[in-house]
């Protein structure tokens, strides 16, 4: 099991969190329900998960991107998901949750300048 860290970078009014690892039950479901909240707190509504160095996604770490996505819709933002490796994306879609979440190839797709700060966190 690889440990999620989770690397933020704003553009305008969105945050896109740049996540590495494993999103699974008890360590990196929890990491990434802590930083959403957070950002919820602190009133971000635009959310970008780039899953692009995801190495593997359980059951719980799915539970708690859609977790994401309601918390983040109730507070009328919107969350998307890019850079999607070909397992996580094959997944979301035997889910059948590829109808729920806005889902990008890549960050080409996205229109977007450079960031105007990074910053970087571990849990523990």
């Amino acid at each position: 099991m690889v440990k999620l860290i989770i690397s933020e970078r704003k553009i305008e009014e969105t945050l896109i969190l740049d996540l590495s690892g494993d999103i699974t039950f008890s360590e990196g479901n929890v990491v990434l329900r802590k930083a959403i909240r957070r950002l919820i707190g602190e009133g971000r509504k635009k959310i970008i998960l780039n899953m692009e160095n995801v190495v593997y996604v359980d059951s719980s770490g799915i539970g708690e991107m859609v977790s994401a996505f309601v918390a983040i819709s109730r507070e009328g933002g919107s969350f998307k998901l890019i850079n999607l490796p070909t397992r996580i994306y094959e997944l979301l879609m035997i889910c059948k949750l590829l109808t729920v979440f806005d889902v990008s190839a890549n960050t080409r797709n996205a229109r977007f300048r450079e960031p105007l700060f990074c910053f970087h966190y571990l849990d523990g």
